[in-house]
């Protein structure tokens, strides 16, 4: 059975990922910042009949959790299949570059950016135990500097000084992190799920999170031949589903 960690998982998008890959035959790792909050969504999942599904406490920018809940994985299973950093925050708004203080900025970097890098490292001895080891960092489309010099693209307008680039950092060392694991069966890839009615957004979003956990299970259980180091995203309206960077 392939274990999975999936951050920020107590809700909206990482929550249906969680039980769509429970659905799937996987073990899954729900990470919620707070344990309590996690077993209780286990509970209730329990309850409706999903298995194979357990907390754990993983505060992505507190390096003891860290450390914690990697132990308790190490311990439990030995190694880590699937890596799903999914984990992140808005920040305030609104997000101008001019007025939004550094403090703010870096407050969504600490979450969006540093805690998967992180999380990542923490995590990677334990990914190389697996035969298929996957890291899927979950981004934004307005992590995309390409679309966002783009006039015609229907998000143009929508312009966040902290959100954004804190994806678009997380994008360029995506890139790094999976040239340098090229040699080894990872697949390390950059999921946008498209913009999702969540909690998030105010549920402002047109996509279901039906759609964006399938879209981010799609490319991350995949086979030997797939590729890494891509920019998927839900909202890219062809059968690839590549985003520009």
């Amino acid at each position: 059975m392939q274990t999975v960690l999936i951050t920020g998982a107590n809700r909206s998008i990482g929550l249906e990922t969680a039980k769509q890959l429970s659905q799937k035959g996987l073990f899954v790792y729900l990470g919620s910042r707070s344990l309590a909050k996690g077993e209780e969504v286990v509970k209730e999942l329990a309850e409706k009949g999903f298995q194979n599904i357990k907390a754990i406490e993983i505060d992505v920018t507190n390096p003891d959790s860290i450390s914690k809940a990697k132990n308790i994985i190490e311990n439990e299973q030995g190694k880590l299949d699937i890596l799903i950093n999914n984990a992140g925050i808005l920040g305030v708004n609104p997000q101008t570059a001019v007025d939004t203080s550094v403090k703010d900025i870096q407050e969504v970097f600490d979450t969006n950016f540093f805690g998967v890098i992180s999380v990542t490292k923490a995590f990677l001895d334990l990914l190389k135990k697996s035969d298929s080891p996957r890291i899927s960092n979950i981004t934004s489309g307005l992590g995309s500097l390409t679309l966002h010099s783009d006039p015609n693209w229907k998000y143009y307008h929508v312009k966040a000084a902290a959100y954004g680039p804190s994806k678009s950092a997380l994008n360029a060392y995506t890139i790094v992190l999976a040239y340098e694991l090229r040699e080894l069966p990872f697949k390390v890839n950059v999921i946008d799920p498209g913009y999702t009615a969540t909690d998030f957004n105010h549920h402002s979003g047109p996509g279901s999170v039906e759609s964006a956990a399938s879209f981010i299970i799609k490319h991350t259980v995949t086979d030997e031949n797939a590729p890494t180091g891509q920019f998927y995203s839900n909202d890219i309206e062809d059968e690839t589903g590549i985003s520009p960077w």
